[in-house]
């Protein structure tokens, strides 16, 4: 029997459970960071969700996508392959994590400037004197 059905197999499950345990993990943690961004439960709860939901279409897209592969003779290469796949899987979700965390590392940066909008003058000062 060829090891080809047990690498699909094996592969299809540990890319579903990675996916699903890292948005999970990313759900719970990033709803603390989108409320200080958004400074509204309700957006940051919303937004979480739509961030969910667009993390397991993208990953679980490119697992599917990266799932084809040529047959392996023997279970060494089965497992050398598998583990490839799986690598390349869990570098490409790292690689969209820290991008997902840039975007909102700078949404909060330009957030926390339009706080500090400064303050209207408290004395005026007469118009110079020009004509000497």
């Amino acid at each position: 029997m060829s090891y080809l059905i047990w690498i699909y197999v094996i592969y299809a499950i540990a890319a579903i459970a990675l996916t699903a345990i890292l948005a999970k993990t990313l759900y719970s943690s990033g709803a603390l960071f989108l409320e200080s961004v958004y400074n509204d439960q309700k957006m940051a709860s919303a937004i979480n969700r739509l961030l969910v939901t667009g993390f397991y279409m993208l990953n679980l897209g490119y697992a599917f996508l990266i799932f084809q592969t040529n047959d392996a003779a023997t279970a060494l290469e089965a497992t050398e392959l598998l583990v490839t796949k799986l690598g390349l899987l869990l570098i490409s979700l790292g690689i969209i994590h820290f991008i997902n965390m840039a975007v909102f590392w700078r949404i909060k940066k330009s957030g926390d400037n339009a706080q500090y909008v400064p303050a209207s003058p408290t004395t005026t000062m007469p118009a110079p004197n020009w004509t000497n």
